[in-house]
């Protein structure tokens, strides 16, 4: 083909206006040629575009409607799950679900971080999400510590809000305006604990011995968790959520001459900083408690009365899913809880309990009982005066009268060793159910007598034994008020063995009804410090797994029987009648100059203001 073009171009040039000659039929051959071979060439190229460019496109197509299109099978809106937890690898499955769940990859889970003392907390608590029917809870995390084993903290971490210092610390440094009578300034030194007691006349050991101010719990509590082995700054971890706010000490400054937005203000500016906090939307401050070392009634003020007693902190309604710790707690209200007040023995080591356990053990004891307190001559009700009247009359019995004024009542030594030298010591109510007289007469070895349920039975359920007739002894108020039933002869048929069995048991329970010394930390023992704190984490964990599992923790649940609950055996879900209910049964409109349905907390409120008698009794102290 190429000679013949170069031919074909050759004669154009040579001749291109000479006549036909007789050689050139040639070069119209040599044309037609080519015109063939561009015509073949032609349709070559339109074969191979359409069997090979258009073939493999049709392929590709029908590769491509082979494949699944998860965008139509996808619904218009996609369940977004995120899973905290590593779960169990499954089988992929054979075909797409039909709806599909879009994941994201989760990071291996990693050790918990190691304890610090009261940090902030960056953590951002996820929602809870729907899936199905089932929820995903955001504490899940902090249940499932419990399962590593190699980790001591594991279900125990406990989370300390780091609150503003006019919660707690700047009450300490204006300490002189705590109290109307007592200068609490003393008593806040040490921790808490108040000044060495000096064992003059030997009735004390020689270490850990303190005069401790009754309600001092908020600064002791506060400062011996900040001991706490388990703290953590991850509050996703948290078996319970501590709120350190000094809520007896706030309300002690205000009780007397100033009106009720005074008494209000730092309950309400608290429950309003916790609500602004990520930690509180886990669980709406369900695993949130704080302590206060005051009874209950000086929270629970009923009206907006400015005569009206107390403030409405344990009213409020972000309180009421949170956990006060009190040294007395109300019989009809779910939202506190009793523990012991201070005594003035704080021990620093193990040892100091066992010795100090020991000594109660081989003390000779030459009263019968003893009873050490002032009449009520206001309270009619009151079985006081008869008490006094039977400590008068028996050759067995010990009285150590507290009246104003000078009294050795008031001094440490005299109250301790009065209860050691007495097999029982009798303990009626005082302004309200409880009195610290019942922790300090423990202390010393000596059986309690009660004549309340709600003075201990009801009141210290985690740190005292349900079988209360293993430990003390019980006389029904009505007993001594309207039978006069002589205390004498009931205790003297207690037989001696029985006597010695509970005397052991009272000893036994000195370490947890005891607050160790907060710059330190007990090796085996457990004291009421421990016990509570383990009691706050076993609730918000029951309630935890309540919450994942549906259900409640009891069937029924009335608030106003609340003092029952405590008391069911394991696997009860439901309180019924109870031999007490007489003593918690509110008056009825009319009685007791009451017309009101809060009537038995209208006069628990105003035992407790009468309980500032006994505070101005103690200022000689």
């Amino acid at each position: 083909m190429i000679p013949r073009v170069a031919m074909r171009r050759r004669s154009a040039e040579v001749a291109p206006t000479e006549p036909m000659e007789k050689g050139n039929g040639k070069s119209q051959t040599n044309r037609i040629c080519v015109l063939v071979a561009l015509s073949l060439f032609f349709w070559a190229l339109l074969l191979y575009f359409h069997f090979v460019v258009l073939g493999s496109s049709s392929v590709i197509d029908k590769q491509i409607q082979l494949q699944p299109s998860y965008a139509q099978s996808q619904p218009s809106s996609v369940s977004l799950r995120v899973d905290k937890f590593p779960i169990e690898p499954h089988a992929a499955p054979s075909k797409p679900p039909k709806e599909p769940l879009v994941t994201i990859d989760k990071p291996k889970p990693v050790l918990p971080p190691a304890p610090v003392a009261n940090s902030t907390s960056t953590f951002k608590p996820p929602k809870i999400v729907e899936s199905g029917q089932k929820q995903e809870f955001s504490f899940i995390r902090a249940l499932k510590t419990v399962d590593n084993k190699s980790d001591p903290c594991g279900g125990k971490y406990i989370y300390v809000h780091n609150l503003p210092s006019k919660f707690n610390e700047d009450m300490l440094r204006d300490c002189k305006k705590l109290s109307l009578w007592t200068n609490m300034c003393k008593f806040t030194t040490n921790a808490g604990l108040g000044p060495p007691l000096e064992n003059v006349e030997g009735v004390f050991s020689d270490e850990g011995w303190y005069a401790t101010n009754q309600f001092a719990v908020d600064v002791i509590f506060s400062n011996r968790m900040k001991q706490y082995k388990c703290l953590t700054n991850d509050s996703s971890l948290a078996a319970a959520i501590f709120v350190p706010f000094y809520a007896g000490f706030d309300i002690a400054r205000y009780l007397w001459g100033y009106n009720i937005s005074r008494r209000d203000a730092a309950s309400l500016e608290l429950v309003d900083w916790l609500m602004k906090r990520p930690e509180w939307e886990i669980m709406k401050g369900k695993d949130h408690f704080l302590v206060a070392g005051r009874i209950t009634w000086d929270f629970r003020r009923l009206s907006e009365e400015e005569t009206d007693w107390g403030n409405k902190l344990l009213f409020l309604p972000a309180a009421k899913n949170m956990s006060m710790l009190v040294v007395e707690s109300s019989p009809w209200n779910a939202n506190d809880f009793g523990i012991p007040y201070p005594t003035y023995f704080h021990p620093a080591k193990d040892s100091e309990v066992f010795e100090w356990q020991d000594r109660m053990r081989n003390l000779e004891r030459k009263w019968l009982f003893s009873f050490a307190g002032a009449p009520r001559p206001d309270n009619p009700k009151s079985i006081r005066g008869q008490i006094i009247d039977q400590c008068r009359n028996s050759n067995v019995g010990k009285l150590l009268e507290c009246d104003f004024g000078e009294s050795k009542c008031h001094a440490p030594s005299s109250i301790m060793q009065m209860f050691q030298s007495s097999l029982f010591c009798l303990q009626p109510q005082g302004d309200s159910y409880t009195r610290r007289s019942a922790f300090d007469s423990m202390l010393a070895g000596c059986i309690p007598v009660f004549f309340h349920p709600g003075s201990a039975y009801t009141q210290y359920t985690w740190h005292l034994p349900k079988n209360y007739t293993t430990y003390s002894v019980f006389i029904p108020e009505d007993d001594i008020r309207k039978r006069n039933i002589s205390i004498e002869e009931r205790l003297l048929q207690i037989p001696s063995e029985q006597v010695k069995i509970m005397r052991e048991n009272v000893i036994n329970l000195i370490p947890r009804l005891i607050y160790a010394d907060p710059r330190s930390e007990l090796e085996t023992q457990k004291d009421a410090f421990d016990v509570s704190v383990q009691a706050v984490i076993d609730k918000v964990t029951r309630l935890r797994k309540n919450m994942i599992e549906g259900r409640t923790e009891y069937d029924y649940f009335v608030e106003e029987n609340s003092w029952k609950y405590a008391l069911l055996e394991e696997g009860q879900r439901e309180a019924g009648g109870h031999v007490w209910d007489p003593f918690f049964s509110k008056p009825k409109p009319g009685e007791d100059g009451s017309s009101d349905s809060n009537a038995g907390t209208t006069i628990s409120a105003d035992a407790a203001k009468n309980s500032w008698k006994s505070e101005q009794r103690d200022k000689t102290q």
